[in-house]
């Protein structure tokens, strides 16, 4: 039934990139959110409610009995108006344009799986627009859903090679804001607090906090307005990415401590942890359920994967709620003009949704709400 939809498929997938849905953009991501209200009210037999948070439109199709959560978000990191310069293109059977596989695809692919299940009414759909953001907005409207439901399904994109997405790192993001005193930089430099000087040693120092696969990266630094006067403050983003509760804590901590290294300067701190990791017991039991859905519909075994990067799975995972992420389009690039994904899995994708979903609501009632049963030891 799937493959016969797939020409439906790389339609709709065509006019949702060429409907643009950038960062922040209100007037185009309430256009986008029309679209795909349309389409998911004819694929799940109800119509959505309409979450607005600071403007930004969230899709949710809750179900009284939910036991399933399908999670996706719209917004992509294109600027409106790329679409005019890199327009959506097929070549063969791989399809380019802005937001293709990250993750525009992915929605596509949960329509089409809904749409394959003769009963939606314990299967629940949440679409978001604030995810390459940060899911400010979004993140207590997924957590409020992943506590109703029994597994949660992320539509973000696979692996290049097709494989689901089990563990995830957990990210933190720093604001380091360093007060120095202003001076003239030529005639009396000694009377002032250099805050460029300040925060080179800051850099030094968040830089050594890494260890292993734990990275922490100095990224965005400024200091300074003028040539002629010693700098007044200065800034420095630091992002940090663990694979462990216990690191991210660890690094926090150390953050925390920071301590200036010139004399007279002062520092203040903003920013946090922002999400823990998905650890990989709670996407194992679903994994498996998703191989042995495969294995009926005779595709090549799925194998398991480890993401650096993070998604909405980390806020449902580190929930401890059964999580599988990656169930989207096979493809990469994301995030660059490179980006990607090929048609021919589009269909096959959809079907393994479906069934996977359909696997998830045949398993008996868990005995804690946040049990999912394989019939098989948990990992």
């Amino acid at each position: 039934m799937a493959q016969a939809r797939a020409a439906t498929m790389t339609e709709q997938l065509q006019e949702l990139v060429e409907l643009e849905s950038p960062p922040g953009d209100l007037p185009r991501l309430h256009a986008c959110a029309d679209l795909l209200a349309a389409w998911g009210t004819a694929a799940l037999g109800r119509p959505p409610r309409r979450v607005v948070r600071d403007g930004l439109p969230h899709l949710l199709w809750a179900a009284d009995d939910q036991r399933v959560l399908l999670l996706g978000h719209y917004d992509t990191v294109w600027p409106a108006g790329t679409v005019d310069q890199w327009p959506f293109t097929i070549d063969g059977t791989i399809a380019t344009g802005p937001g293709v596989c990250d993750m525009k695809s992915g929605i596509v692919q949960m329509l089409t799986a809904v749409s394959l299940l003769p009963d939606t009414s314990r299967v629940g759909l949440l679409l978001t627009c604030d995810e390459e953001t940060g899911s400010i907005t979004s993140r207590p409207l997924i957590e409020q859903q992943a506590r109703r439901s029994r597994a949660v399904l992320v539509g973000e994109p696979a692996t290049e090679d097709g494989a689901l997405k089990v563990a995830r790192k957990g990210g933190s993001m720093y604001r380091v804001t360093v007060h120095g005193r202003a001076a003239h930089a030529g005639v009396e430099p000694h009377r002032g607090v250099n805050a460029a000087v300040e925060l080179a040693h800051q850099v030094l120092t968040v830089g050594s906090f890494g260890i292993g696969d734990t990275s922490v990266t100095p990224t965005v630094l400024s200091a300074g307005t003028m040539t002629n006067q010693v700098p007044e403050s200065a800034v420095l983003c630091v992002d940090v990415r663990a694979w462990t509760r216990d690191e991210l804590e660890r690094v926090d901590r150390m953050m925390h401590a920071l301590a200036p290294h010139v004399p007279g300067a002062t520092l203040s701190l903003g920013g946090g942890i922002s999400r823990y990791p998905l650890p990989e017991h709670v996407a194992r039991p679903l994994l498996d359920l998703a191989r042995d859905t495969g294995r009926r519909l005779g595709l090549p075994e799925l194998r398991g994967a480890h993401a650096p990067g993070a998604s909405d799975a980390n806020f449902t995972g580190a929930l401890g709620i059964a999580t599988l992420d990656g169930l989207g389009g096979v493809g990469g690039g994301s995030h660059a003009r490179s980006e990607w994904v090929d048609l021919a899995h589009l269909p096959a994708r959809a079907a393994l949704l479906a069934g996977l979903v359909d696997a998830v609501l045949q398993q008996p009632r868990p005995r804690t709400p946040r049990t999912l049963s394989t019939g098989a030891a948990a990992h």
